[in-house]
């Protein structure tokens, strides 16, 4: 991460840390036991209830103290006490609570101030739950990445929901401290991948393991680590070739999965997608042979709609399983890409002409009314950027990378693109990135409306007003410069 990402994410550390209170958190619940019950039976109700924290009450329900897995490693393994003594004998008493409305740093404040560990957090004459000091101060830390690795500790996925509804704030911080849309990206695409494989292991964990290995494939934005903070599902599922006899039951086992994963996602807030493009999907979960077959298809036969259709599964991304099943279809579609295929590039090429942008006949910006508002389709007005960089990346086989901005500089290094078109796509891509963030994100946290791709004209200053009409004015002179690339042959 770049040195401007870390000093922003210092801020990021300071405004959470103010703004965020305790019942933003999701607690753990409390197990507890009488002072008097034997050592070894409360060491089997921590095991029973895979928490390393047993706190221990009396029979008014007042709490006295507790013990941790360290505890009985220091206290009673080290020792060779007797298991069948009191846990009060080994118990720490150094009890805290707060109320659940204070402010994360207050107490971090009390803890650090009473060298508590733990946190009982009452909600008003209720025990709710409690929380730990590495667990604040993970939830807090100064870099996103140690939020995601909070994610991947979620007790279940209630607490990976709660975790998402962060996000935008993160977003908005990161945005206002200068960080690049790019990076900015990248955070929302870890998050949401660490969310993923927790709810991937969830299900694994229920259905038990799978009769074949595989991986979780993402399509479209998420595979090209470019998600927004409007997202819906788009993933599919690669298996391995197994005997005849195994096919159905290996079928089985993935669909069911496929079910179970999806249906947590979108309670986490990962909504299903609309054009049914998920591993749910029979046509999208299958061997890697059949995959090779659609990749294949898809090259060879190829078909205007299947171009619009299709061109989603060319930004495709394993974020679980097998890496060596990803690496074999890649290695196949480098190969089907070699060959002379110039039918599928010109209807890709075409696909990248579908959105022209919005600027009215005399250079203003082409707007549309919603809601009494005049608004202009943000996500729209991108899309020829990134279906050009993908027409240009297939052609030169750059399949190994999925990103917009790691196509670009692929490109350029290539000498495809020179310096000055390098940078005229990479700004313009990525300040319409940053301008679409930044709108998603208001709209959740000021406005607490879903987000969309809609940009209100009169929300923007003079200047966005300018940079923009130049952005769309660039994006006209590449998709000339495509059309006379690849479409001529075709009309």
């Amino acid at each position: 991460m770049s040195d401007q990402s870390a000093v922003s994410s210092n801020y990021l550390l300071a405004d959470q840390l103010y703004n965020t209170r305790i019942n933003d958190l999701a607690y753990k619940k409390i197990i507890s036991c009488l002072p008097e019950t034997p050592i070894y039976l409360a060491a089997q109700q921590m095991a029973a209830n895979k928490t390393s924290c047993l706190f221990i009450r009396n029979e008014n329900h007042e709490y006295l103290g507790f013990v941790t897995d360290i505890t009985l490693r220091d206290r009673v393994i080290a020792t060779q006490l007797d298991s069948q003594s009191p846990i009060s004998n080994v118990m720490d008493e150094n009890i805290v609570s707060i109320a659940s409305d204070v402010y994360v740093y207050e107490a971090l404040l009390l803890m650090f101030n009473t060298k508590s560990r733990y946190l009982l957090v009452k909600n008003g004459h209720e025990y709710v739950g409690f929380l730990s000091k590495n667990r604040l101060l993970s939830e807090q830390a100064q870099s996103p990445l140690v939020f995601i690795q909070s994610v991947k500790s979620a007790a279940n996925t209630t607490d990976l929901r709660s975790k998402w509804r962060k996000v935008p704030g993160i977003v908005a911080q990161l945005l206002a401290r200068g960080v690049h849309a790019e990076i900015v990206n990248e955070v929302v695409t870890t998050i949401a991948d660490a969310i993923s494989n927790k709810i991937i292991e969830d299900v694994i964990a229920k259905l038990g393991p799978p009769p074949a290995k595989f991986v979780f494939m993402v399509l479209g934005s998420e595979g090209r680590k470019e998600l927004t903070l409007k997202t819906d599902q788009d993933n599919a599922i690669i298996y391995e070739d197994t005997p005849e006899e195994n096919r159905a039951m290996v079928r089985t086992y993935f669909l069911d999965f496929a079910t179970q994963v999806s249906d947590k996602l979108n309670y986490v807030g990962f909504v299903y997608c609309d054009g049914d493009y998920m591993a749910t999907n029979p046509n999208w979960t299958h061997s890697l042979s059949h995959w090779k077959y659609n990749y294949k298809n898809w090259i060879e036969e190829a078909l205007p709609e299947a171009a619009v259709k299709f061109a989603a599964f060319f930004d495709c991304r394993a974020i679980y399983g097998d890496d060596s099943i990803m690496q074999e279809l890649r290695l196949f579609v480098d190969d089907e890409l070699k060959k002379p295929i110039e039918k599928f590039y010109v209807y890709l090429a075409k696909n990248a002409l579908l959105y022209e942008p919005p600027l009215t006949y005399f250079r203003n910006i082409r707007t549309q009314k919603i809601a009494s508002k005049e608004v202009f389709d943000i996500k729209t007005a991108m899309t020829p950027i990134v279906d050009l960089v993908r027409v240009y990346a297939l052609q030169n086989r750059i399949f190994q990378k999925e990103n917009t901005g790691e196509r670009l500089r692929a490109l350029k290094d290539m000498g495809v693109f020179n310096d000055t078109q390098f940078n005229e796509l990479m700004q313009s891509y990525y300040y319409l990135m940053g301008l679409r963030l930044k709108n998603q994100s208001r709209q959740i946290i000021d406005a607490h409306a879903a987000p969309n791709n809609f940009i209100e004209i009169n929300s923007l200053t003079k200047i966005d007003k300018v940079t923009l009409i130049e952005i769309f004015k660039t994006i006209q002179n590449f998709q000339s410069g495509i059309k006379i690339r690849f479409t001529n042959s075709l009309g």
